[in-house]
């Protein structure tokens, strides 16, 4: 086997649509993998599409026709050769020509082609040309054709297999991307070689662990005798290679089991597979793969139906997050990116990302990191808020990319789930689509039928869910006791103290927004003056009505500010809190409640939005809340039996033993009321502790705190909300010095400090504080660590809008 690249030398230019005169004319360098978008920035003919409102001036990139072109060196198939081009992701309409013969046409991102050029590949040059209709003009005329169906958002990308952000979201521009954006290859080969290669990754009774290898082989010699075979673990095995097909089986005794993050190691072991015709290697394969079982318990039990993951026989609570591309330009994702942004989730105690049905098939590079982060993989097929139709030619793509991408992972240990959709079942349920449908199909059969066909039959060792939310038989899809539920009622309507309202059984979508890191917005938006109502910040802003959800959603917590800078750093303290609380609600109600899956981790650009991470890779606010909330080990007080009780919450193998100590205590740190408890946790449990009333009914409501405190947790609970409370508004002394790799801020409280800070980037782009929303009673200390290559006046990092807390934001609004 033979394979070249064919990355180097392309052209690009506009061949079609309302194309400006400099970029009409121009033929220039194009990338591959890339896009459009990111080769005319190159070459300096169109602007940076995220600053400011260039997004809007870009919109006439969305009708126009793209040609990529390369003249390579080859030379024409010989006798008994096998010669293909193979693509393996085009975005997405195109026609593909070789030397001026058209090869195909495509309509499909999710999905690799392959064309047999033997008769049309000649020595010396080849012209090679793919051209790329508008997606969202051929998008149109599917909508037409086939029946217009419900969408969330008014462009039709229910109608072409593209990633459905691209047109636009509420956290993502309308950039509709186009490009040869996966690797292309030219293949020769003459005896045989090697299709699909599926390894079935199981664990035996006594420990074995099994890998099943499929492979499909592509011969070019009907009569060469050829054999398969796979090693791993130190033990190899063969067979013989009948037809197109073979599976061939390795038992590894007393294997290694892969565990999720926090629950044991994560050993991978190599996989080879080998494709020999008489004893000459024609091809391999190599996987990386782990030893687990998965599967998920939806046993009805006395509350309703469960929804919590199994992994080696032991119930895991899913901490974690929903995740998106991580950049709308899909090329500029690097594996070193991945890795820093999969780094991220595990630090703030994650343990899975739900890859969200918007988006896209990751990479091989996400699932190699998460395989060995040990993250939880719940993957969605690639369906979102839209009614989607079933008619030919969209039923032939939707198969033809779920038999592409379930064969693609299934190495992958960290995959756990395969689910059908995101919100379409609850979309017909609840958001009038039945009546605009009028008989029509709207995806019910990919989801209940197709799809769970075809991952039983390529990947029965993982589970399938229908759709996110879920309930199983004829109940409403967001159904409380039953499956998955998406807690979208705050954000949208209600305060975030009305998330105790419910118990799910799992959380997989919720969440609150925030603006992204003050470094990140000023350097992509530069409004004069910069308000939330000015032109290009509101741009960034997607969500409908977002800012007056902010608004109203501080305004029973936290004052109004009115200096930017201050608003700025209130609704991003909000949207921490709300966060956090909601997560401390759905943890504390383990095993009933086995996980929460916050919406989001990542942003694709800069943005205001509900991610933890911003475009830019900064961590905002929200994100060291998520870290103290998924600690592996939590106190939080939570109303139980209409009282208010202390839960501790312990994620770990270990029994957690020990004592509480509390006191309530004014904000100046005069003790009211104390008692120490002792602390008996389980393994992986959650206990719930009775509270003195004199621990409970402070004398001064405005005025006192109840902090809780063991070796290895703490809490201070409110009596009222921020509005109502007499901070003292300059709580902390602080100094700031040197020290290697960066500034150590060391901070006293005088009083209580609620959520101190340090807004680093504020003071150098590269800066990044160690921790964030640290609360200290008085007399406590904290040191922050700030990491960080610029050379800074350590005074600058405990200015008013660096070192930051409620207690000083009340007063700024006070005063």
């Amino acid at each position: 086997m033979i394979r070249s690249t064919l990355h180097d030398g392309w052209r690009l230019s506009a061949v079609g649509g309302p194309v400006p005169g400099d970029v009409g004319i121009a033929d220039v360098p194009a990338e591959v993998p890339g896009s459009t978008h990111l080769d005319l920035l190159a070459a300096g003919l169109i602007p940076e599409p995220y600053l400011d409102s260039n997004e809007t001036g870009l919109a006439w990139m969305h009708r126009v026709d793209w040609r990529y072109a390369l003249t390579f060196e080859a030379a024409a198939a010989g006798p008994g050769e096998k010669v293909e081009l193979a693509f393996d992701g085009l975005d997405t309409v195109a026609t593909v020509e070789l030397n001026g013969t058209v090869l195909g046409r495509t309509a499909n991102m999710f999905r690799s082609y392959r064309f047999d050029v033997r008769e049309h590949l000649r020595d010396g040059a080849n012209d090679l040309v793919v051209t790329f209709r508008s997606a969202l003009a051929y998008a149109e005329e599917q909508d037409e054709a086939l029946g217009k169906r419900a969408r969330v958002y008014p462009h039709p990308m229910n109608t072409v297999r593209k990633m459905a952000c691209s047109f636009g979201w509420d956290w993502g521009p309308d950039l509709q991307t186009a490009g040869i954006w996966k690797p292309v290859r030219l293949e020769r080969w003459s005896a045989a070689r090697l299709g699909r290669v599926r390894p079935l990754v199981t664990v035996a009774a006594d420990g074995a662990g099994l890998v099943e290898v499929h492979a499909e082989v592509d011969r070019a010699d009907a009569d060469a005798e050829l054999t398969l075979v796979a090693r791993t673990g130190g033990v190899e095995r063969a067979v013989r290679v009948e037809g197109g097909a073979a599976v061939v089986t390795v038992e590894v005794p007393d294997a290694e089991l892969w565990w999720p993050v926090g629950h044991g190691a994560q050993p991978l072991y190599d996989l080879e597979v080998v494709l020999r015709a008489g004893d000459e290697d024609v091809d391999a394969a190599s996987h990386r793969i782990g030893f687990r079982t998965v599967e998920v318990d939806t046993e009805p039990d006395a509350i309703g139906s469960p929804f919590t993951f199994v992994v080696n026989g032991k119930p895991i609570f899913a901490k974690g997050a929903n995740w998106i591309p991580d950049d709308h330009f899909l090329t500029r994702v690097t594996r070193d990116r991945l890795a820093r942004r999969v780094d991220q989730a595990v630090s703030a105690n994650m343990n899975m990302l739900r890859i969200w049905g918007g988006g896209i098939y990751e990479s091989d590079d996400f699932y190699d990191v998460c395989d060995e982060r040990g993250v939880l993989v719940w993957q969605d097929f690639l369906f979102a808020c839209a009614a989607y139709p079933e008619e030919s030619p969209l039923r032939e793509e939707v198969e033809a990319e779920a038999r592409d991408n379930v064969a693609r992972l299934t190495p992958h240990p960290s995959l756990a789930l395969w689910n059908g959709n995101n919100e379409n079942l609850w979309g017909f349920a609840d958001w009038g689509w039945d009546e605009q449908l009028q008989g029509r199909t709207w995806g019910l059969g990919y989801y209940t039928d197709l799809l769970p066909r075809v991952v039983a039959e390529l990947d029965p060792t993982r589970p399938y869910s229908p759709g996110s939310p879920y309930s199983p038989g004829d109940l409403h899809p967001n159904e409380e006791t039953h499956g998955t539920r998406h807690e979208w009622e705050v954000w949208n309507r209600v305060d975030y103290a009305r998330y105790r309202d419910f118990a799910p059984r799992f959380c997989s979508e919720f969440g609150f927004q925030g603006p992204p890191t003050w470094a990140t917005l000023t350097r992509w938006v530069h409004d004069e003056p910069m308000t939330p109502t000015s032109p290009a910040f509101l741009l960034h802003q997607k969500a409908e009505d977002g800012n007056g959800k902010l608004d109203r959603g501080l305004a029973p917590h936290l004052p109004a500010p009115g200096a930017f800078e201050d608003w700025h750093w209130a609704t991003q303290l909000n949207q921490a809190r709300a966060v956090a609380f909601g997560v401390e609600h759905f943890r504390s109600h383990w095993p009933r409640t086995a996980g929460a899956l916050v919406w989001q981790l990542n942003d694709c650009w800069p943005v205001t939005s509900w991610a933890a991470v911003d475009g830019d890779e900064r961590p905002k606010p929200l994100y060291y809340s998520l870290r103290h909330a998924f600690a592996p080990r939590l106190l939080t007080v939570q109303p139980r039996d209409g009282r208010d009780a202390l839960v501790a919450v312990n994620d770990t193998d270990e029994v957690w033993t020990g004592e509480v100590a509390l006191s309530r205590q004014t904000f100046a740190g005069e003790e009211r009321a104390a008692a120490k408890l002792p602390l008996d946790v389980p393994a992986r449990s959650v206990v719930a502790l009775a509270l003195a009333d004199e621990l409970l009914a402070p004398a001064d409501p405005e005025g006192e705190v109840l902090v809780v405190r063991t070796a290895d947790a703490r809490t201070a609970h409110l009596f009222r909300e921020d509005l109502e409370l007499a901070y003292d508004p300059e709580p902390l002394t602080a100094r700031a010095h040197r020290v290697d790799g960066g500034y150590r801020v060391d901070v006293t409280a005088n009083s209580l400090a609620r959520d101190v800070a340090v807004l680093a980037d504020r003071v150098a782009e590269d800066a990044e504080t160690d921790d964030a929303l640290v609360t200290l009673a008085a007399g406590e200390s904290h040191s922050f660590l700030v990491r960080t290559a610029a050379s800074v006046d350590p005074a600058e990092l405990t200015d008013r809008l660096v070192l930051r807390s409620a207690n000083g934001l009340c007063a700024v609004v006070r005063a």
